[in-house]
């Protein structure tokens, strides 16, 4: 059974948090199964976007397991909110999680497949 959104985002934020990072969300989409978009800061005002991976990348030995991949923005922060803006426009259920990761690296903190 697949957590809902809602469930895995606090776990996320929690996570963040307890491991010296800071979290916040940005936008709140639908509890159940909004789409989650994780947007990365770094502390030189560099951005990184992740978005829901394909399908095709799946495992089924783990389907309840959120996948993500980075989404090309050139690690501009006016690119990567001209995409969130599309995808908003296109499923108005979308959640946006920015983060911090502090001392993890975002693949420690999500799981990122190319």
């Amino acid at each position: 059974m697949r957590v809902t959104t809602d469930f895995w985002v606090s776990a996320l934020i929690r996570r963040i948090f307890g491991a010296g990072g800071f979290a916040a969300v940005v936008r709140r989409g639908a509890t159940e199964a909004g789409a989650v978009f994780i947007l990365v800061r770094g502390r030189l005002g560099e951005t990184d976007l992740f978005g829901p991976a394909p399908q095709t990348t799946y495992d089924s030995a783990k389907p309840d397991e959120r996948f993500f991949s980075r989404l090309d923005t050139g690690g501009d922060p006016d690119a990567a909110e001209a995409r969130l803006a599309k995808e908003q426009r296109f499923d108005s259920d979308i959640w946006v999680v920015e983060i911090e990761p502090g001392p993890l690296a975002v693949e420690e903190l999500i799981s990122v497949r190319l």
